[in-house]
């Protein structure tokens, strides 16, 4: 079977496709939605399926994010695949831990330099299930509604300790993502007391599935639950205004722990790779 550029009339089967893998699949289909295929925006999406009825679809963001969801493909297929973006800029991929890894084998890029490269376990939520600590004195605001010097040198932090940024890098990515962040409203502080402990976000949303990411708290604040209060109290918004699950990607254990803590569940493995020189070609 070849694989073909999907066009508008293929996205509604996309969208089934992907909703049937949802737990690994949520950032193809919140881009897809958001930017639609081959828009202009950095997260737009190119894709290219197999069969008329995709049982596989092979994404790459213009920004050069692969994020390929392809539970069956043979490494043939596989290969096929990426030999259609090469050439193209390489941010990174992400996607179900099994298929990232061979496809970086077959890619040949299992020895680029990244900033990233970690396979995550995965959780998923029920929001009927959800549990909501203790909110005494606790205030989730709008991110754009927070002072923004504050935000962003979160924000940086969290680059380079969780994605290990330099700080140049990291400094420039998260004035971008804030900006994103406040035209979306994907994103919160939490005040406990009038003062600022946490930051919490979904880097995907859809409708009825959100997911949580960029979750932080300074170090000076840690070990006080702040961070699992600020994602439930989040969650428990996307709940009132329609969403019925949530999932995420846990990058320590105490982040896991702190997940747990408020009813998620494990699900699968997720891997996340970014690379050193995302200008660098596929």
């Amino acid at each position: 079977m070849i694989w073909r550029l999907a066009q508008e009339a293929d996205v509604p089967k996309i969208d089934q496709f992907l909703m049937r893998h949802i737990q690994t699949s949520m950032f193809p289909l919140a881009n897809l939605r958001d930017f639609g295929l081959r828009g202009t925006d950095r997260r737009a999406v190119n894709i290219w399926v197999l069969g008329d009825d995709p049982r596989a679809a092979f994404s790459i963001t213009n920004e050069g994010m692969v994020l390929p969801q392809c539970p069956d493909c043979t490494d043939e297929e596989l290969a096929a695949a990426i030999d259609l973006i090469r050439g193209r800029a390489l941010f990174g991929l992400a996607a179900e831990a099994t298929q990232a890894r061979r496809i970086m084998r077959l890619a040949g890029w299992e020895d680029r330099p990244a900033t990233l490269n970690s396979d995550e376990p995965g959780f998923t939520l029920d929001l009927e299930q959800l549990t909501i600590p203790d909110a005494t004195s606790a205030e989730l605001v709008p991110l754009g509604a927070f002072d923004r010097e504050v935000v962003e040198r979160w924000r940086s932090d969290y680059l380079i300790e969780a994605m290990e940024f330099n700080s140049s890098r990291a400094q420039k990515q998260a004035g971008l993502d804030c900006d994103a962040y406040t035209a979306r409203d994907s994103h919160r502080v939490l005040l406990v007391d009038d003062q600022p402990v946490a930051m919490t976000g979904f880097n995907a949303r859809l409708q009825e599935v959100v997911q949580i990411g960029g979750v932080f708290t300074p170090r000076e604040m840690r070990g006080r639950g702040y961070a699992r209060l600020a994602v439930a109290l989040h969650l428990e918004e996307a709940r009132r205004t329609g969403a019925k699950r949530a999932v995420l990607f846990a990058a320590s254990d105490s982040a896991a722990r702190a997940y747990i803590g408020i009813g998620f569940q494990s699900a699968g493995q997720y891997s996340l790779i970014l690379f050193i020189n995302p200008e660098d070609t596929a």
